[in-house]
């Protein structure tokens, strides 16, 4: 049977034979060009997917946005935060790409075991100090230095506020509840875990006021792995429909069921001309055509008829009783409070 070469093929058996020859032309096997090679590092194993990391940085671009109102509100200065990278790297590359002394503050990741590391750059750091003791935010002191005892607690609060944005943006995940422990100024005194265990690093600029830096978040892969399943697109999305229709459902509710809305009964309408109105006097009978002595009246909320009533009195107050609830075709967003028969309004 004869065998069609690629181009592939062709170009390299004419290579072959004005190189060396018949003899080495011989020898020419053709290869599959279209079988692929991947390259495995065994000391550097790939444990997270495209996928995955992806929304590891879909979840962290909420947490970006959250940073960035919390921190504007806390300092009273302009900041941004934003995304800039996520990449799966050792602990040991991670240690080794941050500054010495930093800030390095230490988190517990609850429901899930083990800890994380949130680290600031220096230069944010001061900045965000400065801000809060009542400055413009300019960290033009020595930057390379440990924070003091006052330092440290002060970048506390902002870690914990900074923590609780984490919390929400992992929400469509875990209910994860991180918490802090400690502060480190020295990389190579928080070893979370061995050097050359997997971790995923989110690399976040931030801008605070003119001073620019980053904040990395990294968490190893023995913390994330019970969920490591749950980090997909599709999973991501389907939380945050179903999130989106049922989770704030009932706060809608409530910061709604507030509002004032006025109640009206419709007695009816009739026409009369301007002359028969100026002659109106205490006391006169307007006939109503279209309506009789028993019909039930429309109560109508705000511009919207929505229940039959009967009039009456309630004490010395004219009230209506609700009698029935008018059907409504149109599709609501809401579920509707139900109405007895017997309430009364006045």
């Amino acid at each position: 049977m004869n065998e069609v070469l690629s181009q592939d093929e062709i170009d390299q058996l004419l290579t072959a034979i004005s190189q060396g020859g018949e003899g080495e032309a011989d020898d020419f096997k053709p290869v599959n060009s279209a079988r692929k090679i991947k390259i495995y590092d065994f000391k550097r194993p790939s444990k997270f997917s495209k996928e995955q990391l992806r929304t590891v940085s879909n979840m962290h671009e909420t947490f970006a946005r959250l940073t960035t109102t919390s921190l504007s509100a806390q300092l009273r200065s302009l900041v941004h935060v934003h995304v800039a990278s996520v990449d799966e790297l050792t602990y040991e590359e991670f240690i080794r790409s941050i500054p010495t002394p930093t800030t390095l503050a230490i988190i517990s990741m609850e429901p899930l075991k083990g800890t994380a590391v949130l680290e600031i750059d220096p230069a944010i750091t001061f900045c965000m100090i400065d801000r809060l003791f009542g400055g413009k935010g300019a960290s033009t002191g020595n930057k390379n230095r440990e924070l003091t005892d006052i330092e440290q607690q002060v970048m506390e609060n902002v870690i914990v506020r900074i923590l609780a944005n984490m919390r929400e943006a992992w929400t469509q995940v875990i209910e994860l509840r991180p918490r802090f422990q400690q502060i480190e100024t020295n990389p190579q005194f928080a070893s979370i875990v061995p050097p050359n265990e997997m971790v995923v690093l989110i690399t976040l600029d931030t801008k605070v006021g003119d001073e620019e830096g980053m904040m990395n978040i990294c968490i190893p892969y023995l913390v994330i792995e019970p969920i490591v399943s749950k980090l997909s697109s599709q999973f991501w999305f389907s939380s945050v429909r179903r999130n989106s229709t049922t989770q704030y459902l009932g706060v809608i509710k409530n910061q709604i069921s507030t509002v004032n809305m006025d109640i009206v009964a419709d007695v009816s309408t009739i026409n009369l001309s301007i002359r028969d109105v100026l002659s109106l006097r205490v006391g006169d009978v307007v006939r109503l055509s279209n309506i009789k002595v028993g019909d039930p009246l429309t109560l109508s909320v705000g511009n919207k008829k929505k229940f039959y009533c009967q009039p009456g009195v309630v004490g010395k107050k004219m009230a209506v009783q609700i009698t029935g609830k008018i059907e409504d075709n149109e599709s609501e967003d809401f579920e509707e409070l139900s109405v007895e028969g017997d309430e009364t309004y006045e």
